[in-house]
């Protein structure tokens, strides 16, 4: 046909762009078929067809129904004349179509591109087992033996298997003779005669980050075959090619049968090809020459400057927390993902969390992070359960299991921002210990086991279990967490609400600003800077993360190496002295200073850790985690004269009303001295105290006291 030679044409004869090697351009699928010996699928850029023949690809872009079996025909033929010797029996070539157009969203899809090719971008949240699905079945009547052959269409679409023997079907039928001689239904599939191929289904959602404001994700079914099977898995950014089609509402499902609700029909893609994104930075890595000029001389300036000025860009309407917006400017540039020969990986995305009292615009850091890291998914601890946060095997109306990735599957390559992680529940706490430091998610449940990519950042904010941090309580009662989960974070941030006048002040002046029109959010309109300031700091970290994979320098290896055996010296101390750590100090933490420092590294496109970027790691390593660790001793709160002597009275009185070996409820203790004029706080403060240096014991949950001794 027509069409035919054309695809030919296009195969033998389409050139690629010259170069240095060929100035007149090569022959790229002509080359490509004859250096493959056995080639199972041939990828076609859709982009080379409409320069080659925009005609063609128009008409194919519409009918590609009626187009694709002529170009696999065409590529089959073109593949037979390279290979004189194609081993008999062989699996005929895919072809792959890809693109590099702007994809349309998803929710975009109408009605009127039904049974026209799509570009569309995604991520995939389940995926299905392969199953097999025949392409010719060979049908063998029981009683004549004759056979025929049955075509089955694309996709979802079937074959109807004739009820009477097509032998007999039109033969004249003579006096006493029956009519149907072979029977009703005499037709059996002959499996060694037929053909088979691979199929598997997968649903599509949009990326997180297209999602308008307060609407759901769009997803929808999608079908590939053959040899992309089993190709990619849940938490898979990709971009399809592929047919816009429709089958019957319901399927296979047992309410629906015979329901007759043919004019009712789903929608979903039947993949032709599979563009998958690169891990790193995630949706458009492509960079102008401008932007490349402007981020080169961004960075070409002094390390201090560098930091500082990302650092304002970060969470502009949050009044100070330098440190921790530093730390945050780590996460989102994050360290060096490190493969090794054997198999493993060392992760290269840093952890943070942030623990302390209320109003002290944690989860404003968690909001900030959400909107300009290049990939995030935001969630909160309390309403999050393991398998919204790892992964999970669900059950379809068909009764055909998927896997479907989490929270952390879906943040693979980005970030997840976790709020009130605190009011999680342990076991669901436990979950996602492999996903945070091994960055995997493995499982095995209902006949599925594989293993999920979780290369993901963690960013937390949790409150101590008493809602504010309590000064005389020790570290480890403020924290509350297990050291399993807190060795995985590189910097853990106490959060106080300090009362300081000039501090106050200055807050409560930066509060009504932004109220009064001159914050961030609310004057975008009126001061587009903020936002110019915003997407330069998410284009440069896609840009950091794309093209800087810095390394630790021979000198600042030593630096870190001293640095990590004196906090273990301080740390083994301090044990020997009768006091106890909140944050345990491990290899991992010395991994953390490393993370820190390549992430400092790459916010000045520096191939090379120096010195400097490790001295600025430590200080935050310090004034975080460090920091939480020596204040697992029950250091005091400084109280006034005035405040130790009316403790002391307090004491005095709790004793009396309370005898040695005496148990009473504290509630009852409390209103029993409030009612002679004893100041509640103070009395909460004194229990605290005794309960600390063991004159106390706390019965049934702390509502209930036993005096000691």
């Amino acid at each position: 046909s027509q069409a035919r030679a054309k695809f030919v044409d296009f195969l033998r004869n389409f050139r690629s762009a010259p170069d240095a090697s060929a100035p007149d351009g090569r022959l790229k699928y002509r080359d490509e078929l004859d250096r493959a010996t056995t080639p199972k699928d041939l990828k076609i850029c859709f982009d080379d067809l409409i320069a080659h023949d925009a005609e063609l690809a128009r008409a194919m872009r519409m009918e590609p129904n009626d187009y694709l079996p002529i170009l696999e025909e065409a590529v089959q033929d073109e593949e037979d004349r390279a290979s004189r010797d194609r081993a008999p029996g062989r699996a005929s070539v895919q072809v792959k179509l890809t693109s590099k157009e702007i994809p349309r969203p998803l929710r975009t899809l109408n009605s009127s591109d039904v049974g026209t090719l799509v570009y569309v971008p995604g991520i995939v949240i389940a995926t299905s087992k392969a199953r097999t699905k025949a392409k010719h079945m060979a049908l063998e009547c029981q009683k004549c033996k004759s056979t025929i052959s049955v075509h089955l269409g694309a996709g979802y679409s079937g074959a109807n298997v004739p009820r009477f023997c097509s032998a007999q079907v039109g033969r004249d039928t003579q006096v006493g003779q029956e009519a149907n001689p072979c029977g009703t239904d005499p037709y059996r599939i002959v499996p060694e005669k037929s053909s088979f191929i691979d199929q598997q289904n997968m649903k599509l959602q949009e990326n997180p980050e297209c999602v308008p404001a307060g609407e759901m994700p769009r997803n929808m079914t999608v079908l590939v075959e053959r040899t992309m099977v089993l190709s990619v898995v849940p938490g898979t950014r990709v971009k399809l090619m592929g047919v816009y089609e429709t089958t019957n509402a319901g399927g296979s499902s047992k309410r629906d049968r015979g329901g007759g609700k043919v004019a009712v029909q789903h929608a979903y893609l039947r993949v032709v090809g599979i563009d998958e994104e690169t891990e790193g930075a995630r949706g458009d890595a492509h960079f102008t020459d401008a932007e490349h000029t402007e981020f080169k001389t961004f960075a070409h300036r002094p390390f201090k400057d560098v930091v500082k000025d990302l650092r304002s860009r970060v969470a502009p309407a949050i009044f100070g927390s330098d440190d921790i917006k530093a730390a945050v400017t780590c996460l989102l540039f994050s360290g060096t993902r490190k493969e090794h020969p054997d198999g493993t990986a060392r992760r290269g995305d840093v952890n943070v969390l942030l623990l302390g009292d209320p109003s002290t615009a944690k989860s404003q850091f968690l909001k900030f992070v959400e909107r300009t890291a290049p990939v995030c998914v935001y969630t909160s601890g309390k309403g999050s359960s393991a398998a919204g946060l790892t992964a999970s095997v669900i059950r379809d109306s068909n009764g055909e299991f998927y896997l479907e990735g989490g929270a952390m599957v879906l943040a693979d390559g980005g970030c997840v921002c976790i709020d009130e992680f605190d009011k999680m529940r342990d076991e669901d706490r436990v979950a996602i210990h492999e996903a945070m430091e091994q960055q995997t998610i493995s499982i095995a449940k209902a006949g599925i086991t594989t293993m999920l990519n979780s290369r993901t950042a963690v960013l937390a904010a949790a409150n101590p279990p008493s809602g504010r941090y309590d000064d005389l309580k020790t570290a480890q009662e403020n924290i509350d967490l297990q050291t399993t989960i807190l060795s995985r974070f590189d910097m853990i941030f106490i959060v106080r609400d300090e009362r300081v006048y000039e501090r106050d002040m200055q807050i409560a002046d930066h509060v009504l600003n932004i109220h009064a029109g001159g914050g961030d959010e609310l004057a975008l309109a009126a001061d587009p800077q903020q936002e110019k300031e915003r997407q330069f700091l998410k284009r440069y970290i896609e840009y950091a993360r794309a093209m800087c994979k810095p390394r630790v320098g021979e000198r600042a290896m030593r630096m870190l190496e001293d640095s990590y055996v004196k906090y273990r010296e301080e740390m083994r101390e301090r044990k020997r002295t009768g006091g106890h750590a909140a944050v345990p100090i491990t290899v991992r933490q010395l991994e953390a200073i490393v993370r820190i420092s390549e992430s400092l590294a790459k916010m000045c496109l520096q191939s090379t850790v120096t010195e400097e970027h490790v001295q600025e790691a430590l200080r935050l390593f310090e004034v975080s985690t460090i920091d939480a660790a020596r204040s697992g001793v029950a250091d005091m709160v400084v109280l006034s004269a005035e405040q130790r002597e009316e403790l002391q009275v307090v004491e005095t009185q709790i004793r009396q009303k309370l005898a040695i070996g005496a148990t009473m409820s504290k509630r009852h203790l409390i209103d029993d001295l409030s009612r002679i004029g004893v100041n509640e706080w103070a009395v909460t403060r004194a229990l605290l105290v005794m309960t600390q240096r063991g004159d106390v014991a706390e019965r049934a949950e702390g509502r209930r006291v036993t005096r000691m001794h």
